[in-house]
């Protein structure tokens, strides 16, 4: 733990070292907000990340520990909430040099310092394998209702997305199946597997107009299928924002592009429905922001299904998750 805390540098930290609780002091402008408003809501996460069937083999401690703290904020982003601190507890396999520990802790500073989270401790231990659990902690003022679920979209509502899909099915499968690919495509594929780096400011300026949202973490089909199936709505998907050379790529390797389109995950994208009386606000709001915005497609009536239209062909996509790399 000294060895772990020594490498982080976080003010916060300094304060509750050592102790065996964390008191989160709230600051100041946070304090009148809530007396205005009369109530808070204390907001927690809590991610869990394991070696054998999160991490492919080429990613450093460094990429894996700023990582673990993503896959939270990542969450965060897509309810429009900023993270403010988090507790990090960790497994350490015995054959982990001090080098590599050194590593994981500039890793989690990293990650603080990029998305203005506090480390304030957590716990070590030792495990078999790499094992890091991210507990983090957000405070806001909204009320539950301003605070997009994953059940609130409506027929006619628009479906929007903050980036594009494909990258990280394609880096994946050149780490583990070593396929060819084109060099800058290759390297911004595998770039978006070992160094992430969610568009988070989507969701944190453009969350208030949102019916319903979600991180894509989990891959585009599963996670557009959650929506539908908790809003009880069918999804109609017309037009998904892809890398310039993913065909290329699928048909350089004999891959359905749909298959790395839908199925992929840990795009750390969100995937929101909006209002379309609101969308034009949204998109001005984006601008404000320079914030890109990508139309995906709308929802229609039905009981939880996604369809993909191209063409004008319609055809129902698969209910599938991202699948680990451990079976």
């Amino acid at each position: 733990i000294d060895l772990f805390t020594s490498y982080i540098n976080d003010p916060l930290l300094d304060k509750v070292k050592g102790d065996d609780v964390v008191i989160v002091p709230l600051k100041y402008d946070m304090i009148k907000r809530i007396n205005k408003t009369g109530r808070i809501n204390i907001v927690l996460k809590s991610d869990m990340l394991i070696e054998s069937t999160d991490v492919p083999g080429i990613m450093k401690p460094l990429q894996i520990a700023r990582k673990s703290i993503i896959a939270c904020v990542s969450d965060f982003a897509a309810k429009g909430i900023r993270p403010y601190a988090c507790l990090i507890s960790i497994g350490i396999p015995r054959r982990y040099s001090k080098k590599n520990i050194i590593s994981l802790a500039t890793g989690f500073t990293l990650a603080s310092k990029e998305y203005k989270v506090h480390i304030l401790g957590g716990d070590t231990n030792e495990s078999k394998e790499l094992t890091i659990d991210c507990n983090m902690m957000g405070i806001t003022t909204l009320p539950d209702s301003k605070i997009p679920s994953r059940k609130g979209a409506k027929v006619g509502d628009l479906i929007v997305t903050s980036g594009k899909f494909g990258y990280t099915s394609s880096g994946l499968k050149i780490i583990l199946s070593h396929l060819s690919a084109e060099k800058n495509f290759r390297t911004k594929s595998i770039s978006s597997v070992t160094f992430p780096k969610p568009q988070v400011e989507f969701g944190f300026e453009l969350a208030k107009y949102f019916s319903s949202s979600i991180d894509s973490s989990d891959g585009l089909s599963s996670s557009l299928y959650e929506l539908a199936q908790k809003s009880k709505v069918d999804f109609l998907i017309n037009k998904i924002p892809t890398p310039k050379n993913l065909t290329h790529f699928a048909k350089l390797n004999s891959i359905n592009t749909d298959d790395l389109l839908f199925f992929g995950g840990e795009e750390y994208e969100t995937i929101a429905t909006v209002p379309r009386l609101d969308f034009k606000k949204l998109i001005k709001e984006a601008g404000k922001h320079r914030i890109k915005v990508y139309h995906i497609g709308e929802v229609i009536r039905g009981s939880g299904n996604v369809f993909y239209e191209l063409k004008g062909i319609q055809k129902l996509i698969k209910n599938q998750g991202f699948v680990h790399f451990a079976k």
